[in-house]
């Protein structure tokens, strides 16, 4: 189960078995004597190889120091020989000296010895990196969140999984990265047809093969590919029927990018907007409450029953409370967690799965009942992000003329 675990997560480093813990050696050699031996034995056999690893944080020890270390261990029962290229078992000694770069202790706060299990997939963040990804945008998701969020999807191998904001397609790497087929929708033609202004410096106009598939094919996932639609994300274009295993989207806030939705021209009308194809359509504005149940509502009626919604919603701190996370009689809020974007902003990461069938009754359900209306309040999320950007430029500038 352990190793399972590591094989999918970037948030953790390393699994070990721990053998032994003290705030001084004395403490860890007096707890590693007192740890059932039946429980070591196994993996200190006269035929087995072993090695053993010594890590210390917040400081960095000479190589007679280490030496020393894994000498003063020798009352431990260890019959196999030593193997540094490739053991059997490897052993760790993790030390911790704190957090201060500044004010580094003498001997560590904490030291811990173990077994070690398995290391996560930390490469994932540098090897998917944005910096390195053929076709950006402005919002790109970020590698390292990007697999959160499909851990928090539980996305497995041959599920299809579907992002309807899905801009340059940052969500369905990490969801292909883990074997499921991908798709999504998103209003923007210039962005799903690789069109328009570059969001990289120094660079004008978008190349000829900047587009979502040829991100998958730079990781070798294309297989993984189904398509992108340009399409209005308030209007369904999907037949009837539970079509998706899991949906992974970061929807616009209106902060680099606007909040939109195809209009009529009885509507207040935004902006009149011209493809490369003359296709011309009418974008209102598109309210976050509004965008946000819209989904909640696409999910109800789309995921299979035990699918997953994950999605990013923006929050201004001094109003949140747990009542305005946006709610649905089909699904059940799984997690709630925050990610910090100023003093004032964050946004948190919703996952919530499909525990109902969806019903025709079920369709406008949350514009009936009062509970699932306290996130308007949000829809000046913009302003007041704004206001608080502004806010913080003036007291910088009052600064600096003192």
């Amino acid at each position: 189960m352990a190793r399972g675990l590591m094989k999918r997560t970037v948030c953790a480093k390393s699994i070990f078995e721990l053998w032994g813990h003290g705030r001084s050696s004395g403490e860890l050699y007096a707890s590693l004597k007192s740890y059932p031996v039946d429980k070591m034995l196994p993996y200190l056999q006269s035929d087995s190889t072993y090695k053993i690893h010594i890590h210390t944080f917040n400081k960095t020890l000479t190589q007679a120091e280490k030496i020393k270390k894994i000498d003063a261990l020798e009352f431990l029962p260890f019959n196999g020989k030593v193997n540094l290229k490739n053991p059997e078992h490897v052993f760790w000694i993790l030390e911790d000296y704190g957090m201060d770069p500044n004010n580094v202790p003498e001997e560590p706060i904490d030291l811990y010895f173990g077994r070690w299990i398995a290391d996560g997939q930390r490469e994932l963040i540098e090897s998917y990196s944005v910096k390195k990804r053929h076709f950006i945008g402005n919002t790109s998701m970020d590698a390292c969140l990007s697999f959160i969020m499909a851990n928090h999807g539980r996305v497995k191998p041959n599920d299809v999984v579907f992002d309807p904001f899905v801009g340059t397609g940052g969500l369905l790497i990490s969801s292909a990265h883990f074997g499921a087929y991908v798709c999504g929708t998103d209003i923007d033609y210039n962005t799903i047809h690789g069109l328009g202004k570059a969001s990289r410096k120094n660079q004008k106009w978008r190349g000829p093969d900047e587009n979502i598939r040829a991100n998958l094919r730079q990781y070798g996932l294309e297989k993984y590919y189904l398509d992108a639609l340009v399409s209005d994300s308030s209007k369904t274009i999907w037949r009837k029927g539970m079509l998706f295993d899991v949906i992974i989207t970061d929807p616009p806030y209106g902060i680099r990018e606007a909040t939109r939705r195809t209009g009529s021209q009885k509507e207040t009308v935004k902006s009149a907007e011209r493809s490369t194809e003359n296709h011309i359509f009418i974008s209102s504005s598109y309210h976050l409450s509004d965008i946000f149940f819209d989904l909640l509502k696409f999910a109800a009626e789309y995921l299979v029953m035990g699918g997953r919604l994950v999605y990013w919603l923006p929050i201004y701190r001094p109003e949140y409370t747990e009542e305005i996370i946006p709610r649905h009689p089909c699904l059940k809020l799984i997690s709630n967690c925050e990610q910090m974007l100023s003093s004032q902003t964050s946004r948190r990461l919703i996952t919530m799965e499909k525990v109902k069938e969806f019903k025709d009754q079920d369709q406008n359900s949350y514009s009936l009942d009062g509970q699932y209306m306290p996130y308007k309040g949000h829809n000046s999320f913009r302003e007041k992000y704004f206001s608080g950007v502004t806010k913080r430029i003036a007291k910088e500038e009052k600064d600096n003329q003192k």
